[in-house]
Order: C-alpha cells, then structure tokens, then sequence
C-alpha cells in the first residue's frame, strides 16, 4: 500500500507524519493550548516497539499530566532529546521543533484508522460547538 506522505491525526490530538518508512510523531496545536505550558517529557529509548493507539510517552504540564499514544505501530528509531532541556518547544514549535520522536512505521495501513489534516480540522470544530 502506498501512502501519501503528510500528516495525519487521532482523536486524542497526536499526529504523524509519515515519509516513506518513517515518521515523526507529536501532539496537535489544539493539545498543547489545552494542555498549556509543557514542562516535562518523559523519554522514550530507542528500540522500543509500540502498537497502534498503545501509551507512547508522558507530557506534564502546569495544568495536567496525559498520555501520548502512539498514532502508528513500530520502533521507535529516536527521541527529540531538545525536549529534555526544552519541553515548551511542544507549545511554541508542535508540529517542527516540538515533534517528540521518530519511528520507523510496521504498517503503513494502520493510516486508515487515523484522520488527514482536512478531516481532523473538521473532527476540531466539532469538539468547539
């Protein structure tokens, strides 16, 4: 299967963007305003094999921990170590300097189950009504 490289998103605000094999992953603009200001990432060690929609990593903010789930399936092949000095790149650069970390994607299919860019803008203003 051939999939387009882009970004694509899950309902719980993460995204992936997918090049070829691999991808980077972090969480959407809409999650980091609602989480605020991001002041702790956990690690992920690379080598660590995750499934699809499995916990992936931890984000502490002033207002609230959460969960990070991974939006694909594979290996993690390394971590944004920027984050461990600098967390808030999540909140001033999410989808650039704040991506969390790289995998090198299982199944390409598994982008069936996530939302493209269009339709996570829709799935947006749906949450705000």
């Amino acid at each position: 299967m051939e999939v387009k490289q882009g970004y694509y998103y899950t309902k719980e605000h993460e995204w992936v963007f997918i090049e070829g094999s691999k991808a980077k992953v972090g969480i959407s603009d809409y999650a980091q305003h609602k989480l605020g200001d991001i002041t702790y990432v956990d690690t992920v060690q690379p080598g660590k094999t995750v499934k699809q929609f499995e916990i992936l990593t931890g984000i502490e903010s002033v207002k609230a921990a959460s969960d990070v789930y991974a939006p694909v399936s594979g290996t993690v092949i390394a971590f944004n170590s920027a984050l461990n000095d600098s967390p808030e790149l999540i909140n001033t650069s999410p989808y650039d300097k704040g991506y969390i970390l790289e995998i090198e994607i299982k199944d390409v299919s598994e982008t069936k189950k996530l939302m493209t860019a269009d339709e996570y803008k829709k799935y947006l203003e749906g949450l705000e009504k």
